[in-house]
């Protein structure tokens, strides 16, 4: 085999490996989650999403694209040879990760009662948003390690600190979300305030994730201490002679860490200032706290985690191709950048399309099979059918922008981000004041945001390769099989519910839906025998397509 098609056959095989990985811990955080949604309610959940979106935007500010920074960093001198140096920006990096984690992780313990109150409209969330702030400190250090083995272009570790990481969160979030909501009732007997309870189960809750991260810490320095041993011969066998100094490393680690710190902050506050904008309009409409508190829990609670799943397919790819693709303009090689620019695009749109029109289609049964909600089961179908573009656009826009940073353009996608923003606030107020759209503003406003981050990072890859993305197997293949199974799915579950009870149609239809957009894509050439070999157990595919005459 050449190297051009190891190097594809990897970056696919580890894409492929976190990107499973992520399904998994979705998975395990989606189930924990119905337990933990019938402990706190959906007031309980808007108090503890509230918490972790603020929490998420320091973490942004803090560590979130450390692991990002530090593999391509690590990648570039890897490929050249230095492997002194790429273990000296290992070194930098923790400790610049524990100085800026433990400064951000003390600001938001203080300052926890001002961002929720006047930042929220949400003063409560102040018990969960001070019990995650140690969880800053922690998950800088850890994001350290990832970007450590992301950096040899081994994404297994971090595959599996995750997959451990949620298995932790799930027991602990929903044991800690009892005993702290039986305590806020105690005190809200005594204080004459009903949303203590809520509130205060939504703090014992967001202890799992403090716990989740230290035990994932804990298990990537144990890797890393089991490493030791090769990484110490490599640094042996560097005969290059190059040295970069501590004061060097940190200039250009944080030159590299700044762009994508602003880009991911300015793409990922939309939602926050959602919340925030959500909560100030329906106010002064006249909402109650526990109102537009109960509606915004169905929408981030229900919806948001069924879309976080498809979209752990475009944000696990995306670590996997930044390594590749630095390494790949770090030798100038601009034929395999397009190509590996082209199959993460493709492998996306493949999986993301299907899953956004068969929630489209399945909305309602999905979420009355996961959550058995006592009410608000129109408003969380509907959500669902509506948010059905938003996945799609979410995962194409997240997937270009790490592109865009693996081709060495770190400032673009900040730029493109904060047009983005601008405009997707003005169409939320609008869409909210003018139209009252409700929830349905908010939907809208990040469909259109993405949509827009989505053209500006395209054009932006055009002119950085001078090449242009393959439409027909990429979009119009998925899109046409996707709709067709959407149509399946749902005869199959209208046709099982006359007889069968909602989860085994559900799940029945599902699996039918799965059974249609796989043959149809074969079918239909949307993915070619040589990208199926690439993939894990696609020799067992292309056997089993030859046998049913799919494949010739």
């Amino acid at each position: 085999m050449s190297n051009k098609g190891k190097s594809s056959k990897n970056f696919l095989l580890q894409g492929s490996i976190l990107t499973a990985a992520s399904i998994i811990a979705k998975v395990i955080g989606l189930i924990y989650r119905i337990p933990l949604n019938n402990i706190l309610g959906d007031i309980g959940v808007s108090y503890y999403s509230t918490a972790n979106e603020i929490y998420s935007i320091v973490l942004m500010i803090s560590s979130f694209s450390l692991p990002l920074a530090v593999s391509k960093l690590m990648s570039e001198r890897i490929h050249k040879g230095e492997m002194r140096n790429a273990n000296r920006v290992f070194l930098c990096a923790v400790r610049f990760a524990a100085v800026t984690g433990a400064a951000l992780a003390l600001l938001t313990y203080l300052f926890a009662g001002v961002l929720s109150k006047y930042v929220m409209n949400f003063e409560l969330a102040k018990y969960g948003l001070r019990v995650l702030a140690p969880a800053i400190f922690i998950f800088a250090i850890t994001g350290t390690f990832r970007g450590f083995f992301q950096g040899y272009s081994n994404m297994v570790p971090t595959a599996v600190s995750q997959i451990i990481e949620q298995l932790v969160n799930a027991v602990v979030s929903i044991v800690c979300a009892d005993i702290m909501f039986s305590y806020g009732i105690s005190l809200a007997a005594k204080e004459g305030n009903d949303l203590l309870g809520p509130a205060w189960g939504a703090a014992g809750a967001t202890f799992g994730t403090v716990a989740s991260v230290t035990v994932a810490l804990i298990f990537m320095m144990v890797i890393y201490t089991g490493f030791r041993k090769t990484l110490n011969k490599q640094i042996r066998r560097d005969h290059t002679g190059k040295s970069e100094s501590s004061a060097k490393i940190y200039r250009t680690l944080t030159a590299t860490i700044l762009p994508i710190v602003l880009s991911t902050l300015v793409y990922n506050i939309s939602n926050v200032l959602d919340q925030g904008i959500f909560n100030a309009i329906l106010k002064n409409q006249g909402y109650t706290v526990s109102q537009y508190g109960t509606i915004w829990g169905i929408y981030t609670g229900k919806f948001r985690v069924l879309m976080n799943v498809p979209l752990s397919i475009a944000s696990c790819l995306g670590p996997a191709v930044v390594p590749s693709l630095t390494a790949a303009v770090a030798s100038r090689n601009k034929r395999e950048a397009i190509g590996k620019v082209d199959m993460s695009i493709r492998f996306t749109m493949m999986l993301t399309i299907p899953c956004a029109l068969g929630m489209a289609a399945l909305g309602g049964p999905i979420v009355q099979m996961l959550f058995h909600p006592e009410s608000g089961l129109p408003l969380a179908a509907g959500i669902m059918q509506a948010g059905a573009p938003l996945i799609i656009v979410y995962a194409l826009s997240t997937l270009t922008t790490a592109i865009l940073q693996g081709l060495g353009r770190l400032r673009e996608p900040l730029f493109h981000c904060a047009i983005a923003l601008v405009l997707h606030i003005l169409c939320l107020v609008v869409l909210m004041r003018n139209y009252n759209l409700n929830i349905y503003g908010v939907i809208y406003a990040n469909i259109f945001f993405a949509l827009i981050v989505c053209i500006l990072n395209a054009l932006s890859i055009k002119r950085c390769l001078n090449c242009r993305q393959e439409l027909y197997r990429t979009f119009v293949v998925p899109t046409l099989v996707s709709i067709i199974m959407a149509f399946g799915a749902y005869g199959v579950y209208s046709l099982l519910h006359l007889f069968a009870g909602n989860s085994i149609s559900t799940i029945l239809a599902i699996g039918a839906g799965v059974v249609i957009y796989a043959v149809g894509l074969v079918a239909f050439h949307g993915i070619t025998v040589a990208e199926l070999a690439s993939l894990p157990k696609g020799k067992w595919m292309i056997k089993l397509f030859r046998k049913l005459g799919l494949l010739r």
